[in-house]
C-alpha cells in the first residue's frame, strides 16, 4: 500500500464530489479511484453528461486506455477543440500513474489544459495513488482527487432498498442487513445479487431466508461462520466449512489465512470492547468492524473465548502466515494446522 504524506490534503468523498460537480462548473482535472467501481462510473457519467450534454462524439470526445500513457497522445487529445459543444472530454483509463516512464511529459500536458477541456483519469478498483509520486502530487494540487469508498450502513441500505423497489419487491431490514453481511458492501457486487434474489423471491416481501438461499457467501463472511462455529465449539462444523473453503480452487490457503487473522484481531478488539463496556460503537471505534450489525455480531462470538485464547489465535495466525512464505510444506496443511491449535485454545509457549 502507498504510504501517505500527513501534510496531503485528503480526497474528496464521492457525496462532496456530487455536490460540487451538481452546484458548480466542471473542472479541468480529476482523479478517480477508489475500490466501489458503481459509484464511480456514475459519477463519470455525470460528468460526462456535464461536459457534453449531447452526448459523446468523435470530435468532442476522447478515450486513451492503457496502463502505458502516450504524453503525444494525451497532448493531441486535450488540445484538441470542440465540435458543435462548448466543451471537450478527454477520458484516460486504467494509466499506471505510479510508475509511468514519461511522467514529466505527461505533467507538462496536465498543466497546461485548456479551459475548454476536462481530462479524468479512471483508475481500476485496485488502484491506489502514491502521495510521494511528483505526477500524483501535481495532479491533487490542480485538480479534484475523488476517492470511491464503500457507503455508510444507512446510505447503502437505502440503496439496497430502492433496487429491490425498482423490482416491485420490498426487502426487510435484517435481510438488507445480511445481504450485506454474506455478499459485501460493494454495490457493483451487491447488484447481481439483487437481481437473482428479487427473481428468486416468491412474495413481495424479501426475508433473510431468501437472502440466505440465494446470494452469493463471500469467502469472508464464511470465514465469520466458521469462528462462529468455534465460538460455540462446534469444531466438526468449523472444520467443515474450512473444507469447504479450500475445495473452492478460487480461495488460496494463504488468502484465508488472511481472513482467518483478520477476524481473530476482529474478536479480540471486540473482547476489549466487551471487558470495557464499550459495547457497539466501541467495537467500531477500534475499526473491527464497519457496520453496527457486524459489530454486534464479534461481540457475541467474542464472549465464546478468553482474552487469551484470542491473543494467542492471532499469534498462530502471524506465525503461520511466515511458515507458509518461508518454508516448503504444504500451505494446506498448515493452514489446517492454524485452524487446530486455535481450537484447542493453545497456551502461549514457555520458550516464546
Amino acid at each position: 500500500m502507498a504510504k501517505k504524506n500527513k501534510n496531503e490534503k485528503p480526497a474528496l468523498s464521492y457525496s462532496e464530489a456530487e455536490r460540487r460537480l451538481r452546484e458548480g462548473e466542471p473542472g479541468r482535472l480529476y482523479l478517480l479511484w477508489g475500490p466501489e467501481e458503481y459509484l464511480r462510473e456514475y459519477f463519470l457519467g455525470e460528468l460526462k453528461k456535464k461536459c457534453l450534454p449531447e452526448g459523446e462524439d468523435d470530435f468532442s470526445f476522447r478515450r486513451l486506455n492503457g496502463p502505458e500513457l502516450d504524453p503525444n497522445e494525451l497532448r493531441s487529445a486535450v488540445d484538441a477543440m470542440p465540435f458543435l459543444s462548448e466543451r471537450s472530454f478527454v477520458e484516460v483509463r486504467g494509466a499506471e500513474l505510479n510508475k509511468l516512464k514519461e511522467a514529466d511529459r505527461i505533467l507538462a500536458v496536465l498543466e497546461d489544459i485548456p479551459d475548454f477541456c476536462t481530462v479524468a483519469f479512471v483508475q481500476n478498483a485496485q488502484f491506489e495513488p502514491d502521495g510521494r509520486s511528483k505526477l500524483v502530487k501535481a495532479m491533487r494540487e490542480r485538480g479534484e482527487d475523488v476517492s470511491f469508498t464503500q457507503q455508510s450502513q444507512d446510505k447503502l441500505i437505502r440503496w439496497i432498498v430502492r433496487r429491490f423497489a425498482a423490482a416491485n419487491k420490498h426487502i426487510e431490514l435484517e435481510a438488507a442487513q445480511r445481504l450485506i453481511f454474506i455478499s459485501g458492501d460493494l454495490m457493483n457486487r451487491l447488484i447481481p445479487e439483487i437481481d437473482k434474489i428479487s427473481a428468486y423471491a416468491k412474495g413481495q416481501t424479501v426475508t433473510v431466508q431468501d437472502v440466505e438461499t440465494v446470494a452469493n457467501h463471500i469467502p469472508e463472511a464464511v470465514v465469520f461462520d466458521l469462528s462462529d462455529a468455534m465460538a460455540g465449539r462446534k469444531f466438526n462444523t468449523a472444520f467443515s466449512i474450512l473444507s469447504e473453503l479450500l475445495a473452492d480452487k478460487n480461495n488460496e490457503p494463504i488468502f484465508l489465512l488472511s481472513l482467518l487473522g483478520t477476524q481473530m484481531r476482529g474478536l479480540y478488539a471486540a473482547k476489549l470492547a466487551d471487558e470495557r463496556q464499550l459495547g457497539v460503537k466501541g467495537v467500531m471505534d477500534l475499526g473491527a468492524a464497519r457496520y453496527d450489525f457486524q459489530a454486534r455480531r464479534l461481540l457475541t462470538a467474542s464472549r465464546g473465548f478468553t482474552r487469551e485464547q484470542l491473543i494467542n489465535a492471532v499469534r498462530i495466525c502471524a506465525e503461520t502466515d511466515y511458515r507458509i512464505k518461508s518454508s516448503g510444506g504444504s500451505d494446506r496443511e498448515l493452514l489446517k494446522e492454524a485452524l487446530l491449535r486455535i481450537a484447542a485454545g493453545e497456551e502461549k509457549r514457555e520458550a516464546d
